[in-house]
Protein backbone atom coordinates (compact mmCIF):
# COMPACT_ATOMS: atom_id res chain seq x y z
CA UNK A 1 0.00 0.00 0.00
CA UNK A 2 1.17 3.34 -0.78
CA UNK A 3 1.65 6.43 1.29
CA UNK A 4 -1.05 7.89 -0.90
CA UNK A 5 -3.46 4.99 -0.55
CA UNK A 6 -2.66 4.54 3.00
CA UNK A 7 -3.74 8.48 4.13
CA UNK A 8 -7.16 8.18 1.75
CA UNK A 9 -8.21 5.05 3.65
CA UNK A 10 -7.29 6.78 6.94
CA UNK A 11 -9.41 9.57 5.29
CA UNK A 12 -11.75 7.37 4.78
CA UNK A 13 -12.51 5.89 8.16
CA UNK A 14 -12.13 8.91 9.94
CA UNK A 15 -14.80 10.32 7.85
CA UNK A 16 -17.14 7.33 8.32
CA UNK A 17 -16.75 7.11 12.52
CA UNK A 18 -18.32 10.66 12.06
CA UNK A 19 -21.59 12.19 11.69
CA UNK A 20 -22.08 14.82 9.14
CA UNK A 21 -23.66 18.13 10.13
CA UNK A 22 -25.40 20.50 7.29
CA UNK A 23 -24.86 24.25 6.80
CA UNK A 24 -28.35 26.08 7.21
CA UNK A 25 -29.70 29.50 7.02
CA UNK A 26 -32.41 30.77 9.39
CA UNK A 27 -34.52 33.48 8.28
CA UNK A 28 -37.03 35.62 10.14
CA UNK A 29 -40.26 37.04 8.37
CA UNK A 30 -42.95 38.76 10.66
CA UNK A 31 -44.82 35.81 10.41
CA UNK A 32 -42.40 32.61 10.32
CA UNK A 33 -39.25 31.23 10.44
CA UNK A 34 -37.52 29.79 7.32
CA UNK A 35 -35.00 27.16 7.23
CA UNK A 36 -33.11 26.31 4.11
CA UNK A 37 -30.28 23.83 3.44
CA UNK A 38 -28.45 22.57 0.84
CA UNK A 39 -29.13 18.70 0.71
CA UNK A 40 -28.53 17.55 -3.08
CA UNK A 41 -28.38 14.08 -4.13
CA UNK A 42 -30.74 13.27 -0.93
CA UNK A 43 -34.72 11.85 -1.66
CA UNK A 44 -37.43 12.80 0.97
CA UNK A 45 -37.03 9.66 1.90
CA UNK A 46 -33.90 10.06 3.18
CA UNK A 47 -34.71 12.84 5.99
CA UNK A 48 -36.38 12.93 9.02
CA UNK A 49 -37.26 16.37 9.89
CA UNK A 50 -39.13 17.30 14.20
CA UNK A 51 -40.18 20.16 15.68
CA UNK A 52 -40.39 21.55 19.40
CA UNK A 53 -41.78 24.71 20.60
CA UNK A 54 -37.62 26.50 19.95
CA UNK A 55 -35.84 23.39 17.92
CA UNK A 56 -35.90 21.50 14.65
CA UNK A 57 -33.63 18.74 14.16
CA UNK A 58 -32.84 17.57 10.52
CA UNK A 59 -31.33 13.90 10.28
CA UNK A 60 -30.76 12.15 6.90
CA UNK A 61 -28.06 9.61 5.35
CA UNK A 62 -26.37 10.59 2.12
CA UNK A 63 -26.46 6.99 0.57
CA UNK A 64 -22.34 6.52 -1.40
CA UNK A 65 -22.51 4.47 -4.51
CA UNK A 66 -19.02 3.16 -4.32
CA UNK A 67 -17.39 2.23 -7.70
CA UNK A 68 -16.65 -1.90 -7.56
CA UNK A 69 -13.34 -1.43 -9.81
CA UNK A 70 -10.47 -2.03 -7.76
CA UNK A 71 -8.28 -0.35 -9.65
CA UNK A 72 -9.70 3.35 -9.40
CA UNK A 73 -7.73 4.81 -6.99
CA UNK A 74 -9.83 8.22 -5.10
CA UNK A 75 -7.32 11.16 -4.64
CA UNK A 76 -9.41 13.52 -3.06
CA UNK A 77 -12.76 13.01 -1.19
CA UNK A 78 -14.57 15.75 0.00
CA UNK A 79 -17.88 15.25 0.16
CA UNK A 80 -19.47 13.73 2.94
CA UNK A 81 -21.07 10.28 3.42
CA UNK A 82 -23.03 8.51 5.62
CA UNK A 83 -25.60 9.84 8.42
CA UNK A 84 -25.56 13.51 9.74
CA UNK A 85 -27.57 15.85 11.38
CA UNK A 86 -28.10 19.32 12.22
CA UNK A 87 -30.38 21.04 15.43
CA UNK A 88 -31.20 24.40 15.12
CA UNK A 89 -31.73 26.64 17.82
CA UNK A 90 -34.98 28.63 16.77
CA UNK A 91 -34.60 32.72 17.48
CA UNK A 92 -39.04 32.51 18.56
CA UNK A 93 -41.69 30.07 19.27
CA UNK A 94 -43.57 27.99 16.37
CA UNK A 95 -46.07 26.49 15.98
CA UNK A 96 -44.77 22.87 15.19
CA UNK A 97 -48.01 21.16 13.72
CA UNK A 98 -48.55 24.01 11.00
CA UNK A 99 -44.65 23.65 9.83
CA UNK A 100 -43.65 22.81 5.94
CA UNK A 101 -40.57 20.86 5.02
CA UNK A 102 -40.15 20.68 0.80
CA UNK A 103 -37.07 19.92 -1.55
CA UNK A 104 -36.98 21.86 -4.67
CA UNK A 105 -33.08 21.75 -6.55
CA UNK A 106 -31.64 20.17 -4.07
CA UNK A 107 -32.49 22.66 -1.39
CA UNK A 108 -34.51 21.78 1.48
CA UNK A 109 -36.91 24.50 2.70
CA UNK A 110 -38.71 24.58 5.99
CA UNK A 111 -41.15 26.84 6.85
CA UNK A 112 -42.72 27.24 10.66
CA UNK A 113 -45.18 29.76 11.34
CA UNK A 114 -44.70 31.63 14.79
CA UNK A 115 -46.75 31.06 17.84
CA UNK A 116 -48.64 34.23 19.23
CA UNK A 117 -46.04 35.69 21.32
CA UNK A 118 -46.92 35.12 25.09
CA UNK A 119 -49.79 37.77 25.77
CA UNK A 120 -50.18 40.57 28.63
CA UNK A 121 -53.10 39.92 31.36
CA UNK A 122 -55.17 41.80 31.79
CA UNK A 123 -56.00 42.73 35.71
CA UNK A 124 -59.56 43.36 36.57
CA UNK A 125 -60.23 45.33 39.53
CA UNK A 126 -62.76 43.60 41.73
CA UNK A 127 -63.48 45.95 44.41
CA UNK A 128 -65.59 48.21 42.06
Amino acid sequence: MSDQEYLNALAQTVLKSEEGQLSVDVIETPVSVVIRSAIAGLDASDLDVNVTHDTVTIRGTRHHHQSSHPEEIVHVQECFWGTFSRSVVLPCRVKGDEADAAIRNGILTITLPKAEPDGRIPVVDLNV
